[in-house]
């Protein structure tokens, strides 16, 4: 997600705003737009804001692209890939251009003119489902996971790789906001690898081990919850891997009952356990998208791209409740428990499930999806509703 530059025209009048603190409004964010899907066993898997924060994308179990007006709250176009399948949509820093990875037929990751529903080229090389899109801020590159253990580093002005990592499960990947340094989750050995993007050939400058977690008390406690051993708890079920804007945190999402994974992202240190709340502990697999990764799906249970998102200013974490409705908010500023278990300063009510986030970069609103698209944005007069 691109750090903004410029900044845009002002929103009409009841749309999003972009000059209220985030701190303010946070708690007060209410659904105000839903749009249904063609039918309604079709589920959204993926979620995309362009730059300007005007525009979003979702990719859709029904071999569809979706993309809407988040300014105006409509629905714009709608774009099909029957033959290949999509998931992991993203914008390019030209909003009219995308890039998606294919879930049929191959694992080649396609880039498409939204303008004309035309290909514009074709990246070629994995051999196994692609787990992680994800953009540079800085430039039209980016890097891509696969279940074929490589990791790639794409241009979009040529069809070839300029850079490979061949890596044990290398399923998740992120660039810092300053684009200068990529983190790459391996979740079978419990690491989070940093590379310096100038000399990505080289070994990692850090490593982060988070089997270093293992033996803390919290950690035994979800785990005999959840039958497992401490682990195989800490490695199961990451969902995303996201830097804070202001690039202080790594945040890895995951759907145990140990809660979503809050790092310090200089030491790596642990800063907090994103608990959900407790009426919705042990958690119910069936409310919970599995990882990212098409195989690892069900037609009744779609994969997802992680159920929570950073808040544009780094602070805050919007999030699923973990059960079948509502979403939650955690303040990373909040003051944890002993054992740096951090339960949510807020709920977001809604009567569905929110199964995938995502946060405008521009403006103070936020998109969730399950089985349909919804838009939030700071309702007056409302106060903060409590768990």
């Amino acid at each position: 997600m691109a750090v903004p530059v410029l900044v845009p025209p002002p929103p009409p009048p009841g749309g999003p705003q972009s000059t209220q603190k985030t701190s303010d409004i946070i708690g007060t964010l209410r659904p105000t737009k839903q749009f249904k899907l063609s039918k309604p066993e079709t589920a959204v898997t993926s979620l995309d804001f362009d730059d300007s924060g005007e525009y979003l994308l979702a990719a859709c179990s029904d071999e569809s692209l979706q993309l809407y007006n988040a300014k105006e709250g409509k629905h714009i176009k709608n774009l099909y890939s029957k033959k290949y399948g999509a998931h992991l949509a993203r914008f390019t820093h030209q909003a009219q251009s995308i890039i998606y990875a294919s879930t049929k037929g191959d694992d080649t990751i396609r880039y498409l003119s939204t303008h004309d529903n035309q290909f514009l080229r074709y990246f070629k090389g994995h051999t196994a489902p692609v787990t992680t899109l994800t953009l540079c801020p800085a430039s039209d590159t980016f890097l891509s996971c696969s279940l074929d253990n490589t990791v790639r580093l794409w241009s979009l002005s040529s069809p070839s790789p300029q850079g490979r990592l061949n890596l044990a499960t290398p399923t998740l990947a992120a660039y810092d906001p300053s684009a200068t340094v990529i983190a790459i989750a391996s979740p079978s050995t419990s690491s989070i690898l940093l590379y310096d993007l100038r000399n990505y050939d080289k070994p990692p400058f850090a490593t982060f081990d988070l089997r270093t977690l293992e033996t803390l008390p919290v950690v035994a406690r979800a785990a005999q919850q959840a039958g497992l051993s401490p682990t195989a708890l800490i490695s199961s079920e990451w969902t995303r891997l996201e830097f804070s804007n202001d690039g202080k945190s790594l945040l890895i999402a995951t759907n145990t009952s140990l809660g979503h994974i809050l790092l310090d992202a200089f030491s790596g240190e642990i800063r907090a356990f994103l608990f959900r709340p407790a009426k919705s502990l042990p958690l119910d697999p069936s409310f919970l998208r599995p990882s990212p990764y098409p195989h690892a799906s069900t037609p009744s249970n779609p994969p997802g791209q992680g159920d929570v998102a950073f808040s544009a200013d780094g602070r805050f974490l919007i999030g699923s409740s973990g059960d079948e409705r509502d979403g939650v908010v955690w303040d990373a500023q909040g003051q944890a428990d002993g054992e740096n278990v951090l339960m949510p300063m807020a709920a977001l009510p809604w009567k569905g499930r929110v199964a995938v986030v995502e946060w405008n970069p521009r403006y103070n609103m936020c998109a969730t999806a399950d089985r349909d698209v919804v838009f939030w944005l700071p309702e007056e007069g409302v106060g903060i509703k409590a768990l």
